[in-house]
This record gives C-alpha cells, sequence and structure tokens, in this order.
C-alpha cells in the first residue's frame, strides 16, 4: 500500500540582523506538519518559510533589527472557483530559533485542516 506524505516541511532558513557597522548574525529555524483538506491530503498548496522584520524599541539591542520566521501558507481548499488563493501566516515561536545555520530543533504545527478559516487569513494572487 502506498502513503502519501501530505506535507513535511524541514525548511531551513537562515535569517541576520544587521546591528551598528554592520555585525550581523546567522540564525535558522525550521518547520514541519501536515496539510489536509477535509480530511484527505491537501493537493496543490504553496508554503514559504519568510523572515519578517520587527523591531522592539524598548530592548536592549535597540540598535538592531531581528528577523523572525513566519510560514506562509497559500491554498484553495474549498474554495477552487474563487480567484486567487487563500492565505494564512503562522510565527515561529522565538524558541524555534537557533543560531548557526543547523536548527537546534524543528517547530511542529501539526495537523492543518485547511477547510478552516485561519485567523489574518487573505487572499494573495501573487504568491
Amino acid at each position: 500500500m502506498k502513503t502519501l506524505t501530505i506535507f513535511v516541511l524541514g525548511s531551513l532558513i537562515a535569517v541576520s540582523y544587521c546591528g551598528i557597522l554592520g555585525i550581523g548574525k546567522t540564525q535558522s529555524a525550521a518547520v514541519k506538519g501536515v496539510l489536509v483538506c477535509n480530511g484527505q491530503p491537501a493537493e496543490n498548496v504553496k508554503v514559504k518559510l519568510y523572515d519578517e522584520d520587527r523591531t522592539d524599541l524598548d530592548d536592549l539591542m535597540s540598535e538592531g533589527v531581528t528577523d523572525n520566521p513566519k510560514l506562509n501558507v497559500y491554498h484553495d481548499c474549498n474554495d477552487e472557483s474563487t480567484p486567487c488563493l487563500k492565505k494564512f501566516s503562522i510565527v515561529i515561536p522565538d524558541t524555534y530559533i537557533a543560531d548557526g545555520e543547523e536548527p537546534d530543533k524543528v517547530f511542529d504545527v501539526g495537523v492543518l485542516n485547511l477547510a478552516g478559516a485561519f485567523s489574518g487569513e487573505s487572499r494573495d494572487c501573487l504568491n
């Protein structure tokens, strides 16, 4: 019997931040999970791992900007006839960001049923 790997993303993203004088630091994160549509393996889903820039002025490192990874998911589950893809993002917690090019641990998003609605969900025609 064949099994279908629905979605396992062992993606690695190396992000860096630059402080004064351009001194930077390499960081990494990894994400995995399973995507389904109404209990069936989700098809034609695009996932992208990004770094999201954020500045915390109250932090002691206010002179620099750190990058925070997020996973964007683009899909058409229960929505094939509507133009553009549904899009939602999952922010990777800071505890899953490692110094260096290899992550220490993997953030598991679990099983996500794309048939539901997600907080901050929007449409994306360009992805």
